[in-house]
């Protein structure tokens, strides 16, 4: 009888482990990111193990390499997994909305910090900063991949508000970098402090309510504009 070739997709997958390999190989890709997600989340980027990332998604190291040449590789897609389909939503939200930017900003906000407070996205930012210093080449991907461009949103809000008049003028990069700042650290906080000696939960939700009143009052130059019956 004539041998088969193998499909590396095929290799043996460790013992106990649910062989989600026999799914169709397109679906793979995705179920690794899955995996690693997991793994680096609960490892950190530098003790993560790819052994343990293929066994969780049910292939074989071999058939890892195979979509990932390493373990930078498989971080920055899970990056991009993560995080660059909400930020390319909100470009796409800047680029094409007309009306007031405030909202705009306020639905922004809301948006991350809802992510933060119930999507393990808020580990990203804290892994990166984490092993910045060692893995400088990753500290660069997000910055290319994900501050530049954030801060880019941004920054194209404000310039629209100030060139509309809704905002006073302003320095932009500043205003940016004080806009973000309150949203990182909720994700920092969230994922390096919550129930840590008896630390209670952070509530995301109220914080970004202060930060956006707060913000209303400082970037409007009516501050009047835009406030709802009831909003800090």
């Amino acid at each position: 009888m004539p041998s088969r070739r193998s499909d590396p997709g095929s290799d043996p997958v460790p013992s106990g482990v649910s062989p989600r390999w026999r799914r169709r190989k397109d679906a793979r890709p995705q179920e690794i990111v899955a995996a690693a997600m997991d793994v680096f989340v609960e490892r950190g980027f530098a003790a993560a193990r790819l052994e343990e990332v293929a066994a969780r998604a049910g292939v074989s190291k071999g058939t890892l390499y195979l979509y990932f040449p390493s373990k930078d590789e498989l971080f920055k897609a899970v990056i991009r997994a993560a995080i660059l389909p909400n930020l390319q939503q909100a470009e796409t939200l800047v680029a094409t909305a007309g009306g007031p930017c405030f909202p705009m900003l306020d639905r922004l906000l809301r948006t991350v910090a809802r992510l933060v407070a119930t999507t393990r996205m808020a580990t990203i930012p804290r892994l990166v900063i984490a092993e910045a210093g060692n893995f400088p080449e990753l500290a660069a991907f997000y910055h290319r991949e994900v501050i530049r461009r954030g801060f880019g949103v941004l920054a194209a809000l404000l310039r629209r508000g100030i060139e509309s008049g809704e905002f006073r003028p302003m320095a932009i990069d500043p205003t940016v970098r004080l806009i973000v700042a309150p949203l990182l650290m909720s994700a920092v906080w969230r994922t390096s402090f919550d129930g840590v000696d008896g630390e209670p939960p952070l509530d995301v939700t109220a914080l970004v309510d202060l930060h956006i009143g707060n913000l209303r009052r400082v970037l409007l130059r009516d501050a009047s504009e835009g406030m709802e019956e009831g909003a800090p």
